[in-house]
């Protein structure tokens, strides 16, 4: 079997959820980037719309409930450490309800609120790509 991001180029998406300043991160446990803070997001499944599935994810991974989204950018991650190649598209919102709590705990250690002026580190390359786009 073939795996997507691991055989061959996977199809990411994801969503920089803001308020009042601030960015909705999560802390990975898992590969790629596993330690690394990020904006909520995944894989896009087979038939679904990057647009959809970028809602999906953020959903999962939140417990929000998104209402619209708007394009941000294109992110391409290769990292040879977890050897992992992946192109992702990013979308936006501020457009949500709800209090962010983690729901995945299997996925993701920690999860909150960050200012733009002063985010955590180490950001997944994901994520960068979202703040340098939001510029």
């Amino acid at each position: 079997m073939a795996y997507p991001g691991i055989d061959f180029p996977g199809l990411g998406c994801g969503l920089a959820v803001l308020r009042d300043g601030k960015i909705l991160l999560c802390r990975r446990l898992k590969a790629p980037e596993a330690g690394h803070w990020s904006i909520v997001g995944g894989k896009v499944d087979h038939m679904e719309r990057a647009q959809d599935a970028a809602r999906r994810e953020a959903e999962e991974e939140s417990g929000l409930s998104i209402h619209s989204t708007r394009f941000l950018c294109v992110s391409e991650q290769m990292i040879a450490a977890d050897r992992q190649h992946w192109i992702s598209l990013i979308y936006a919102t501020d457009d949500f309800s709800g209090e962010p709590r983690l729901t995945e705990p299997d996925k993701l250690s920690e999860i909150g609120w960050f200012e733009l002026s002063a985010l955590p580190q180490p950001l997944s390359r994901f994520a960068a790509d979202a703040v340098r786009a939001l510029g």
